[in-house]
């Protein structure tokens, strides 16, 4: 094997990129050549586990030898075709010119992130622990928590241009194969140039791409994607993202909580109602309000009738246009908290609390009212805060309803929305169980949790092959 023609076809290949590292060392007459990513290679295992054993053997120089002398465990031969392919996974080739053989010698290191509790899914009690984005890392986090052969990890690969490896992950014996091989199928089936983050499956693997309601599961943390592996989910952890997917899902499963698990199943009952409360609330909220001001007032107490009417009089705009143009303000003064530097955010809370709210209101462009209705609405609407985007958008259809049809229009609507999501079905499992159809046995975990000893049976809202968790 010519060594320099070698390495030039590999740097050409790679567009002489400027992490492209290579380096040759003569031995006995034979040459060795070593191709790396030096953005992606731990230097100094390269030098001192790799090239430099290899430059101090005094002996005859051989592919066997070499393979011996390297001080790494994670050693393979390669065919010349796949070197490429190794070179831009951090790996390490080489190539000798007495031999058609190439070996490569995995050293890959990149920096990661420590796992910390995620943002979005604080616990009081539990386990605070957070994927990552490495993929390693994640696989660690699970497998930490399953001792047992049951675990079955295989891997897939999506994105042309990106090559981003996706760990398939279930428990065998639990885990409906029929579930399993249709994942895989989809996955396979994929054709897109890069997949950067796990959002990027969430359409490509729902039964109903163009539909606005989630269809599949989204967590941040190892304990929660393990109690779901054990109720026979699955699981796919995407190389680059520290958010897991999971496969069935059923919307109760939003109206849970971490801190359900880890705290009294009365006070954990308590919170799902609250939790739903808050959702009626962000949805049905300013809809509610603008159809009683404009069609329903007669309803109304006389005494908040004509405190609804003092502060009202002199706003120049009508309820509808008010009410709306105050939730566009709120989401826009969202929008802006996300994405400004966190000193600035006090800064932001100023200026959208004391000059917009309050200013406006003692200016006479927006009334207490409505600031007080929308406010709710918005911070209801962070109780389930995994459905964030769904009800921010049903919350505009509703209001848009109660203005110009009234109530009437958002009883109509929510039959509607509700009808349509029970027609939603997720790898087999109906959107609405275990309400819809109803299931009694599911009900343990539902709004109402019984105690976790009681909990004996996995969810019957999904296929899965062992429904006792008692041991045999």
């Amino acid at each position: 094997m010519d060594i320099k023609n070698e390495i030039k076809k590999i740097k050409t290949n790679l567009h002489n990129s400027i992490d492209v590292s290579d380096r040759t060392l003569e031995k006995n007459g034979a040459e060795i050549g070593f191709v790396y990513l030096k953005s992606m290679t731990d230097n100094a295992i390269f030098a001192d586990a790799i090239y430099e054993p290899i430059s101090r053997f005094s002996g005859e120089i051989s592919f066997e030898t070499v393979k011996e002398l390297v001080q790494v465990n994670d050693v393979e031969e390669i065919k010349k075709s796949e070197i490429t392919q190794k070179v831009l996974k951090g790996v390490v080739v080489l190539m000798f010119s007495n031999s058609d053989k190439v070996l490569a010698i995995d050293i890959l290191k990149f920096l990661t992130r420590t796992p910390s509790e995620p943002p979005t899914s604080p616990v009081i009690m539990g386990p605070r622990e957070g994927f990552t984005e490495d993929l390693k890392t994640n696989i660690t986090l699970i497998r930490r928590r399953f001792y047992s052969e049951q675990l079955v990890l295989e891997e897939a690969v999506v994105g042309s241009s990106t090559q981003t490896k996706i760990a398939i992950c279930y428990l065998d014996g639990i885990a409906d194969p029929k579930i399993v091989k249709d994942i895989k199928k989809r996955l396979s089936k994929i054709k897109i140039d890069g997949v950067i983050d796990s959002y990027y499956l969430l359409t490509l693997l729902s039964d109903r791409p163009d539909s606005m309601l989630k269809q599949i599961g989204c967590c941040e943390k190892p304990d929660i994607i393990s109690a779901k592996l054990l109720e026979g989910r699955v699981a796919l952890i995407v190389d680059g993202s520290p958010i897991v997917l999971t496969i069935p899902f059923v919307l109760l499963e939003d109206l849970q909580n971490s801190n359900d698990y880890y705290t009294n199943y009365i006070y954990s009952s308590f919170l799902r109602f609250i939790r739903l409360m808050g959702i009626f609330l962000a949805v049905f909220g300013p809809g509610v309000y603008i159809a009683l001001q404009l069609f329903h007032y007669n309803v109304l107490p006389i005494n908040y009738l004509i405190t609804i009417a003092d502060t009202t009089q002199q706003i120049p705009f009508t309820p509808f246009i008010e009410i709306l143009f105050i939730s566009l303000l709120f989401q826009i003064l969202y929008e802006v908290s996300l994405r400004l530097p966190s000193y600035l955010g006090l800064a932001t809370s100023i200026v959208g609390a004391l000059i917009l709210g309050d200013t406006g209101v003692k200016a006479g462009l927006i009334s207490p009212p409505t600031v007080i209705v929308v406010a709710i609405a918005k911070i209801a609407l962070y109780t389930v805060p995994e459905q964030n985007a769904q009800i921010t958008i049903l919350q505009f259809v509703f209001l848009v309803l109660g203005a110009s049809v009234g109530l009437l229009g958002i009883i109509g609507g929510a039959i509607y929305v509700l009808a349509y999501a029970n027609t939603i079905e997720n790898y087999g499992a109906p959107y609405l169980a275990p309400f819809s159809p109803f299931i009694l046995s599911d009900n343990k975990d539902g709004l109402l949790k019984v105690p976790l000893s009681d909990m004996t049976n996995r969810p019957k809202s999904f296929s899965n092959e062992k429904k006792e968790r008692t041991d045999d």
